[in-house]
Order: structure tokens, then sequence, then C-alpha cells
């Protein structure tokens, strides 16, 4: 029987909020009617991040764990695509900003047609828990405009950590990844768009981490690979398929 959804997870020093992700992952997929896995990549943690997923492994129904020396949040998204068997594959923070429960939201898209479709703050609908601070909403729109003029026009939120892409966009797409850390969400989205698969941006309910572990330096570091992702398109340095 083929397997309908992987839950990818990224992890790096997640000890203390990954626990309450898992369960409230397993409270939700225990009511599905479709077969699932969850599977979390350790991403070179050095708390007790793998300690504690294999913990979970013998108590959570269908959950692998995948250990892999760090790379960034673009390189273990990366590898759990590729390793998922799953007809739909979705990735989600491991702080839970996002509950597994808006996958539901997806699957009326993914009958429509749609190969990729995505989590937006942005969109109309969308609620944030609280709301961003008045800066990081200004900073967030500004890069957006920015990916949008240079890549990807008419998506508002690039970065929201909730994406889920079927199993032949994203077996041709993540392959082809050369960014690793933050600007990998642009990049998997330029080339979905490049290869014409169909994407659709939709509303979720959005919890804002205190914790967060993306530092205000990540958002220029997403507008240089902007540039990067631009160039390799234009000079043909991506080996896309014909």
């Amino acid at each position: 029987m083929k397997l309908f959804l992987s839950i990818i997870i990224p992890a790096y020093n997640e000890a203390k909020r990954l626990p309450l992700t898992l369960i409230d992952i397993d409270k939700h997929m225990q009511k599905v009617d479709y077969s699932y896995e969850i599977i979390v990549i350790n991403d070179g943690s050095k708390d007790a991040t793998g300690e504690i997923a294999e913990r979970f492994s013998h108590l959570i129904k269908n959950l692998k764990i995948i250990n892999q020396e760090n790379t960034g949040k673009g390189g273990a998204v990366k590898h759990g695509m590729i390793e998922a068997k799953g007809e739909i594959r979705i990735f989600t923070d491991a702080d839970n900003s996002t509950s597994i429960d808006q996958f539901n939201k997806m699957i009326p898209y993914f009958k429509e047609g749609y190969d990729v479709v995505i989590g937006s703050r942005d969109a109309k609908g969308a609620k944030l828990i609280p709301p961003q601070p008045w800066y990081r909403r200004l900073t967030g729109n500004i890069g957006n405009l920015l990916i949008q003029a240079l890549l990807l026009q008419g998506i508002w939120d690039t970065q929201c950590g909730f994406k889920a892409f079927t199993e032949k966009s994203a077996e041709k797409i993540f392959p082809l990844l050369k960014i690793s850390r933050w600007g990998f969400d642009v990049e998997a989205l330029s080339l979905a768009k490049t290869m014409k698969y169909k994407i659709k941006e939709m509303p979720v309910t959005w919890v804002n981490s205190p914790f967060s572990h993306v530092k205000a330096t990540a958002y220029l570091q997403v507008l240089l690979e902007v540039f990067k992702i631009k160039f390799w398109l234009i000079t043909g340095k991506y080996q896309l398929p014909k």
C-alpha cells in the first residue's frame, strides 16, 4: 500500500520544544484515515534533541529519526524530502508554529491538481497569535517585495515553515537545491515555478514562538541568497529536467 503523507521535521537544538510538537502531531495523526510517516531530521544538534527523538520513536507510531551533521534547515529538509516515501511530503517547524491539523485544508488543493501547497501568514484569512511586532512585519514585507520582483511574483509569504509537495515535484526539486540554510524556501519555490508546477498559497494559523531560533541576520542572508538563485537560474546552473 502506497504511503500517503510524509511529515518532515527539521530539528536543531530543539530538545525543549520537540517533545510537545511530536505529541501534538501524534494526537492529530491518530484521527486520520490515511497512511503516514513522521521523520525527524536531527541536524547535528549539540543538545539532547537526538536522544529525546529516539525515546519518542518507541512511543509514537511511524516515527523515524535521521541523524546528520549540521547543514542548516534547508539541508535537513532536503534530506527528509529525499528520504520520504509519501505521495505528499510536508515539512513543518519543530516549534509547532503551524499545527499539522491544518494539512487537512491542503488536501482539496492537491485533488484540484496543485503540485505545491504552501502555508501563508499573509494570505487573506491567516491568523497570527500573537501578531508579529511591526518591525518584523516591515522587514518581512520589504524582503518579500524584493523576492516577488526577482523570482516569485504573487507569492506573499515564502518563509512560512509549512509547505507540502507532491512526490513527483519533491523528487524533481529537492535534489537540485544548492542552498542549505534560510533561503532554501525561495529556492525550492523558484525551481517549482520554473518547472511549471502549480503552486497554491493558503492561509494558516501561525503561533509566534517567543523562543525563535531565527536571528535578524537571517533576513539579510535570505536576500543575498535570492540574488544567487536569480543568477543561477539565468546562467543555467541548475540542471533542470527537460
